[in-house]
C-alpha cells in the first residue's frame, strides 16, 4: 500500500501556526515582527524563536493588500562597482534600514532605456518610493509614478526646471570651479578628460568650458572624450595622445579620479613634473586622491549625504508630509587642494 504523503512536510508555515506554538494571537505575532517596540522583549524572542523554528517567512505581499504599503523602496543607480554610487547606497540604507524599508536595487549601466524598464518591472512591486538617478527619465515615467501616487526623489543633480525633487549638487559649478582654480594659478593650456560622458560629466564638461570661455582661452582641440567605461589606463592613453599632440598643455582637469590617477602614473612613467610641467586635478575625491605622488586636487562630492538626505526626504513624502517648498536641496561640494595643482 503506498505511503500516504505528509501533507504538512510542503506546507509553509503561516501566522497562525507561529501564534499557535507560542499561545498568542496572530495580531500579537505580527506586531512583534513589525512593530517590535509594541511587544515586551521576552514575548519577542519567544515568537522569534518559533519563527526561526518553524521556518516562516513573513507574506510580504499579502501584508501589501492589507496595509496598502509594501514597505519597499526602488533604488535605479548608474553602477554598482563606481564607489561614488556605494557611497551614496550606504547613506540610503543608514535611513531606509532604520525604519524596517527593503530596498529593490537597480543598475541601469548608465542605459536610460534599462533604467525605464527596471522602474517599470519594480512597479509591479508596488514600492513605496523610488530613488532615482538624475533627472533625464522621460516625461511619461514621471507622470506615471505621480499617477500612481508614488513619491520619487532624484539625486546627484538640480534641476534647473524645479519639476523635480532633487538632492545633489551642481555638477556644472563644480567643473567651473576646479576650473578656475586651475585659471587661478597661471594655467592656460587647459585640457579635459573625460569618460563615460554621462549627463554628470556632461555638466562638468560644460562648467569647464564656461569658465575657460570667460577667461578667453578655450581650445575645443584639447577636449578629449571618450564613451567607454572609465578605468585608470584610460588617463594615461589619453596622457600619451595629448602630449603627441598638444605638448604646450599645462593642465588636465579630469572629469573623475580614475582619470587622474592614470595621468599622474603617466607622469611620472615619463619623467613629467607634476605641477611644474602640467598640473593634474580630478573629480570625487575618491581615497587614492590624498595618498598620490604627488596628492592630487580633486573636487569632494557628497556621496553618502545625498543618499542619506535623498531617503530621509523620501521616507517624509511616504510618511504623507508635503514635498517642501525649496524642491532642490543643493548640498555643495569643496575642492580639495593639493599637490598636483
Amino acid at each position: 500500500m503506498p505511503r500516504k504523503a505528509n501533507q504538512n512536510a510542503s506546507r509553509a508555515a503561516t501566522l497562525h501556526d507561529v501564534a499557535g506554538k507560542v499561545g498568542v494571537s496572530a495580531i500579537t505575532v505580527s506586531r512583534a515582527l513589525n512593530s517590535p517596540d509594541l511587544v515586551s522583549e521576552k514575548l519577542r524572542t519567544q515568537i522569534l524563536a518559533a519563527v526561526d523554528e518553524l521556518g516562516y517567512v513573513p507574506n510580504r505581499s499579502a501584508r501589501t493588500l492589507v496595509s496598502s504599503r509594501s514597505h519597499t523602496v526602488a533604488v535605479l543607480i548608474p553602477s554598482l562597482s563606481n564607489t561614488v554610487f556605494i557611497d551614496t547606497l550606504a547613506g540610503i540604507n543608514e535611513v531606509l534600514d532604520a525604519k524596517g524599508y527593503q530596498i529593490l536595487i537597480g543598475n541601469t549601466a548608465y542605459d536610460d532605456e534599462k533604467e525605464e524598464r527596471l522602474l517599470r518591472a519594480y512597479l509591479s512591486h508596488a514600492p513605496d518610493g523610488v530613488l532615482l538617478t538624475g533627472t533625464r527619465q522621460r516625461p511619461e515615467m514621471r507622470q506615471r509614478l505621480a499617477k500612481l501616487g508614488i513619491p520619487a526623489v532624484h539625486m546627484m543633480e538640480l534641476d534647473p526646471s524645479n519639476e523635480c525633487l532633487c538632492v545633489g549638487f551642481s555638477q556644472e559649478e563644480a567643473g567651473r570651479q576646479i576650473t578656475h582654480h586651475l585659471l587661478a594659478q597661471g594655467y592656460r593650456r587647459i585640457a579635459f578628460f573625460g569618460a563615460r560622458l554621462d549627463p554628470r560629466v556632461m555638466q562638468r564638461l560644460d562648467g569647464y568650458r564656461k569658465a575657460l570661455h570667460a577667461a578667453g582661452c578655450y581650445s575645443p582641440d584639447l577636449e578629449y572624450l571618450n564613451p567607454r567605461p572609465s578605468r585608470i589606463g584610460m588617463g594615461v592613453e589619453m596622457l600619451e595622445v595629448l602630449r603627441r599632440e598638444h605638448p604646450d598643455c599645462d593642465a588636465v582637469f579630469c572629469c573623475n579620479d580614475d582619470l587622474a590617477l592614470g595621468v599622474l602614473t603617466g607622469c611620472h612613467r615619463t619623467g613629467i613634473n607634476v605641477p611644474e610641467q602640467l598640473a593634474v586635478a580630478g573629480f570625487n575625491d575618491l581615497e587614492g586622491a590624498a595618498w598620490a605622488m604627488p596628492t592630487l586636487t580633486s573636487v569632494r562630492t557628497p556621496r553618502f549625504r545625498v543618499g542619506f538626505e535623498a531617503a530621509t526626504l523620501l521616507l517624509s513624502l511616504m510618511e504623507g508630509h508635503a514635498a517642501p517648498a525649496q524642491r532642490q536641496l543643493d548640498l555643495g561640494f569643496e575642492l580639495q587642494l593639493r599637490g598636483s595643482s
